[in-house]
């Protein structure tokens, strides 16, 4: 519901800030006084028409902002564009605005943020329902009549279970679809396939193998240099030449003569056990060469199968993988593919099966949600009518119009036919009326604008109130060509719509006005030369001299007349309370 309202430089408003309140707020004041200029400046603000006209006099731009309260379905509704858009802020609030600039810019925000002119319109249509601006009455919207008339019917049970056999359909007809492609192209698949795992399976990879023989074939190809750097150590180490005596010998000579000096000076003792150790360990590292020597294989044969191997390796991750692990994965996932095609026809047949078997159950529960519908749609109808009756409209008729549409693929009837669907079933719905004798029914788009289709739109919001789930409602001319009897009945029923939704209600009738839970004046006065509005809260004595003013000049009688109104409407809805 709309919480805050400002307005800034909008025609004959210079600043002004409403606090509406939840039920029905109700706007009063003389012709001009810019009561319907409030709600050009809500229509502006839900992304409607915004040129430098509304601009006024002497200011550089004009500016609209509303915050609303979020609940229910409207939260879960703006809450996913929101998230959509990544503009969720206050999950319990949402923030409009809209800058008219004189120089011809308009500016939309959303939670302060700039968007689209049509991202306003997208959220505004969960939020408001303006009546006399068909963009922004969800009424008029034949997309939404099927939704209202399955929640007036108390649809959603059947209809969730229809839902989910529908998806069980789609499902199986998405892997029908799949099926049917690959074997369309089956044979050349096929053959790829089989080729590409007999391939893998042939060079019979185990994973690590690559590294092993890398490793090997760096051996194997630098046999020669190794056995000479061995050998080379070996010499320095054990063997010796004229010039230069082994280490070991050196290394032994060094040990004995420590060994002799440990027996003299024995605090050094641990300087001959270190010799020692580092003869052992010369010892060691000989044997360790002289093993590493005759391990060392001149192999070119061997070298060449390694060779052979890695390319082998190296062409097979450039066609399946960037390793061996990789490679297999390929293999495996081509065998499971393979299988698939093997026995595609055998899962055709048994989807085909099953698609029929769905469709059938399908075609039965939606034909059950079409009775249900019709039902309901009678006694909307005659719950309408009666409303339209209350409001000095008993020639009007309502009416739902039911459609259907061919198609082979569509789920079967009865009778042989097909008919399309989707996922709320085969029913095309819409709302259709004749306001008067002999003009037939209408759409409710092509009906006229007015006080007469203000109480039209009453009746269908006062019926489908738990159905629509539009939070605030907008009612402007609702009076017109009404009298004060009938704007008791109008008052009403406007009240109870408040319980379920918060309602606007600009008349000029204080019979209808008395029923407000808030009563919103709206004034014309002169500032400093200038035309300016205000609104004033009225309540106690202010509003009896308003509801007074409204039935003529202000006198003893008006306004004895203006609080019999008002324990009327207190008596009509609040009828325990008054009878205490």
């Amino acid at each position: 519901m709309l919480t805050e309202l400002r307005i800034e430089n909008f025609a004959i408003i210079d600043r002004l800030e409403l606090r509406p309140e939840p039920g029905l707020v109700i706007l009063t004041g003389e012709t001009g006084a810019g009561k319907s200029i409030i709600l050009d400046a809500v229509e502006m603000l839900l992304g409607g028409r915004a040129d430098n006209t509304l601009i006024r006099s002497e200011a550089d731009r004009a500016y609209v902002e509303g915050v609303f309260r979020l609940d229910g379905f409207a939260r879960q509704a703006v809450h996913r564009i929101l998230e959509r858009e990544d503009l969720l802020d206050d999950p319990d609030y949402l923030t409009l605005a809209r800058e008219v600039r004189r120089e011809g810019r308009n500016v939309a925000r959303v939670n302060g943020r700039t968007v689209s002119v049509s991202l306003l319109k997208e959220l505004g249509t969960f939020l408001v329902d303006i009546h006399g601006q068909s963009e922004h009455l969800s009424l008029l919207n034949v997309r939404n009549h099927l939704s209202l008339l399955d929640r007036y019917a108390n649809l959603g049970e059947a209809l969730a279970t229809y839902r989910q056999t529908y998806t069980e359909l789609q499902n199986i007809r998405r892997e029908l679809d799949e099926l049917r492609r690959a074997q369309a192209d089956a044979e050349r698949r096929t053959e790829l396939l089989t080729y590409q795992v007999e391939e893998i399976e042939a060079a019979r990879l185990r994973p690590g193998e690559e590294e092993e023989a890398r490793q090997e074939r760096d051996r194997l190809a630098n046999a020669e240099a190794l056995a000479n750097l061995a050998q080379e150590a070996l010499t320095a180490l054990d063997e010796g030449t004229p010039e230069a005596p082994a280490a070991t010998d050196l290394v032994g000579q060094a040990s004995r003569a420590l060994a002799k000096l440990a027996q003299i000076d024995s605090a050094h003792a641990a300087l001959a056990e270190q010799a020692i150790g580092i003869e052992e360990t010369l010892s060691d590292l000989s044997r360790a060469l002289r093993t590493y020597l005759e391990e060392i294989e001149f192999n070119p044969r061997r070298l060449e199968q390694l060779e052979e191997r890695l390319d082998l390796i190296h062409r097979l991750k450039r066609k399946y993988g960037e390793s061996i692990p990789e490679i297999l994965a390929f293999a495996e996932n081509a065998r499971r593919e393979l299988e698939t095609i093997t026995h595609a026809t055998e899962r055709i047949t048994e989807l085909e099966e099953q698609e029929q078997r769905i469709l059938a159950q399908l075609a039965k529960q939606a034909q059950a949600l079409s009775q249900q519908r019709k039902t309901a749609a009678e006694a909307l109808s005659r719950q309408i009518e009666a409303e339209l009756n209350d409001l000095r409209m008993s020639h009007a008729r309502f009416s739902v119009d039911f459609r259907i549409k061919p198609d082979e693929n569509g789920l079967p009837m009865p009778d042989g036919s097909r008919l399309a669907f989707d996922a709320t079933g085969f029913d095309r719905v819409e709302f259709l009326i004749a306001p008067n004798p002999g003009e037939g029914f209408k759409p409710l788009a092509k009906i006229a604008s007015g006080g007469e289709t203000s109480r039209l739109m009453l009746a269908l919001k006062n019926v489908l109130a738990r159905a629509d789930q539009v939070p605030t409602l907008i009612f402007d001319e609702i009076d017109q060509g009404i009298g004060g009897r009938v704007g008791l009945v109008v008052g009403q029923k406007l009240w109870n719509l408040a319980r379920r939704h918060q309602v606007f209600c600009v008349t000029h009738l204080p019979q209808l006005a008395a029923f407000g839970d808030q009563h919103l004046q709206v004034q014309k006065v002169i500032q400093q030369k200038r035309t300016i509005t205000r609104v004033e809260h009225l309540e106690g004595e202010a509003r009896l001299l308003e509801l007074a003013q409204m039935l003529g000049e202000v006198g003893e009688g008006t306004l004895r007349s203006a609080h019999e109104i008002l324990q009327t409407a207190r008596s009509l809805t609040h009828p325990a309370g008054n009878a205490g």
